[in-house]
């Protein structure tokens, strides 16, 4: 299984929001100038979480984005369900498949999918940034604005 690029942009937002030393708003801008992505897709992911309640974010002149709750709040299984909107692995009655009904694939992926967000769920956005990651997180977080291409789309 392979994460989508939008849960993999979601995941980088909360790793850098989760960055608690600065005074200043941290900005989608600013986000896709670390990370070298599209703005406008960031844009998406960002309003996306936002709809969640995973972010609390601020118009205007001065405003920008945070978390809106402690990183030990977030499990990582929650967060890529939601993001990935995925409850199965495969549909067999899109397009109908002939084994429907007779095959057992269907019930292992079903299996192996709930394994892997059963393991998720035992790892916290705090988990994941601990050091080194928190490390790596806050040079980000120190880096001037000019240092990093940003794609336009």
């Amino acid at each position: 299984m392979q994460l989508t690029q939008f849960t993999d942009l979601g995941l980088r937002v909360l790793m850098y929001l989760s960055y608690q030393e600065r005074e200043q708003p941290v900005t989608i801008s600013e986000i896709a100038e670390r990370f070298a992505i599209s703005r406008n897709h960031l844009v998406k992911v960002v309003h996306a979480m936002a709809q969640q309640g995973w972010l609390a974010t601020t118009r205007g002149k001065g405003g920008g984005l945070a978390l809106a709750m402690p990183a030990s709040q977030y499990r990582l299984g929650q967060v890529i369900r939601q993001l990935e909107d995925i409850t199965t692995l495969i549909d067999c009655a899109q397009p109908p498949c002939a084994l429907r009904g007779q095959c057992r694939l269907k019930g292992v992926l079903d299996e192996a999918l709930g394994a892997f967000f059963t393991v998720l769920d035992h790892y916290t956005l705090a988990d994941v940034v601990a050091q080194p990651t928190g490390q790596a997180i806050a040079i980000l977080h120190r880096l001037g604005s000019s240092s990093l291409p940003v794609p336009d789309a």
